[in-house]
Formats: structure tokens, sequence, C-alpha cells
């Protein structure tokens, strides 16, 4: 899977930013769970990152734990997929990361016809339990 990654439109991280580390994966898998190095660790590190315009870095740094991010993936038992898997978590990060922020409410208040309706249906229910009551 060499090449950039593709965060959106705008946003495309070069392979040299990203670091990949392999090693074995636990757990069950047979006979080549104990040879293959099918386990997959991806980092990129944001502050030192060239792909990221500077106020999309400020606001990622302000979002995330810390300026690396570390994907590990090994639910699968081949490396490819767990690349594929490692770079779609880490694109899927960044941009949750790079988001705006989203709009402010502005609050309102009910319309008319509404607190109409609201007290039209306390009286209602009222009633049914007041005709309800022993005489």
């Amino acid at each position: 899977m060499p090449g950039p990654l593709v965060v959106n439109d705008s946003v495309v991280i070069p392979e040299t930013e990203l670091a990949w580390r392999f090693s074995r994966s636990s757990g069950p898998g047979g006979q080549g769970v104990n040879t293959t190095d099918s386990r997959v660790e991806l980092t990129f590190d944001v502050e030192s990152s060239t792909a990221l315009p500077p106020a999309l870095k400020a606001r990622a740094l302000e979002r995330l734990d810390g300026p690396t991010i570390t994907i590990a993936a090994s639910e699968y038992r081949s490396q490819l997929r767990n690349r594929e898997a490692a770079e779609h978590r880490l694109a899927q990060r960044i941009r949750e990361a790079i988001a705006p922020p989203p709009k402010r409410r502005r609050p309102t208040k009910p319309g008319r016809g509404a607190v109409e309706r609201r007290i039209a249906a306390k009286k209602h229910r009222s009633d049914v339990k007041r005709l309800r009551r022993d005489p």
C-alpha cells in the first residue's frame, strides 16, 4: 500500500511522513502466526507534518491526545489487510481532528401553535383523569 494517504479533498499526507512498524500478532492464527509479522503499527507526527496547513494543524493538536497518532491493527491474518485497516483508521482520526467545529445552536422559543397544542394536550389528559374518578 505504498503511496500518499488521502485524508480528504484538500489534505494528502505523503508517504514519507508515515512510519510503519511490523510485529508478530498475538492470538490464534494457525501455523503462520509464529512466522508472519502481520501486526501493523502506523505512526504519524502531526506536529512536524508539512501536509497540514497551520490552522488545521493547530486544531488537530488541540483535539488530539498528543503530537503523534499511533494506530495498531492486528485484526486480520494478512499484513496487507492490517495495513489497509490502519491507513483507514488513521485517515478517519485525522478527518475528525481537523473537522470544523459544529455550528452553535441559536436558542429559540416555541411557536404559539406549539404552546397551544401542548396546553390542549395537558387539558385533555386532565379531563381523562378527572372522568375516571368516582363521583
